[in-house]
C-alpha cells in the first residue's frame, strides 16, 4: 500500500496501514513544521531518517538527530519542525484506536488550517 499526501509543510505516504497500527514516511521541507496539536485515541513512536528534529512536546522544546527517536502519548501535545537546509524525514508509527486525520486536534498551525 502506497498513498502520498501533499501538505504545505512537505508531504507524507503510507507504508503500512493496518487495524492495530499505521506507519507513514513523512518529508518536511527545510523551514517548515507540522501544527502543535495532540490525538485522543492514538499514540505515535518517530524515527528520524535524516536531517535535524525540531521536537516540541507538552512545550519541551529539543533537537533529535538521525537514529534517534521521539515517543508521543495519548493527549500529549507535539509538533516536528524542521529549521536546517534539508528535508528531514522520519518514520511515525501510530497505535491506538483510530488512525483518521480528523482526530488531529490543533491548538497551533502556521497554515491557518
Amino acid at each position: 500500500m502506497s498513498d502520498e499526501s501533499v501538505r504545505p509543510w512537505g508531504h507524507y505516504e503510507i507504508l503500512q496501514e493496518k487495524i492495530t497500527h499505521k506507519v507513514k514516511c513523512i518529508w518536511v521541507k527545510p523551514g517548515s513544521r507540522l501544527s502543535y496539536q495532540k490525538h485522543q485515541k492514538r499514540s505515535e513512536h518517530w524515527f528520524i531518517v535524516s536531517g535535524i528534529a525540531d521536537v516540541t512536546l507538552e512545550g519541551n522544546e529539543f533537537k533529535k538527530m538521525p537514529g534517534e527517536t521521539v515517543d508521543v502519548k495519548v493527549g500529549q501535545l507535539h509538533r516536528i519542525g524542521n529549521s536546517g537546509l534539508e528535508d528531514l524525514v522520519f518514520i511515525e508509527i501510530q497505535t491506538g484506536t483510530y488512525f483518521g486525520e480528523d482526530d488531529i486536534e490543533r491548538v497551533s498551525d502556521d497554515y491557518a488550517r
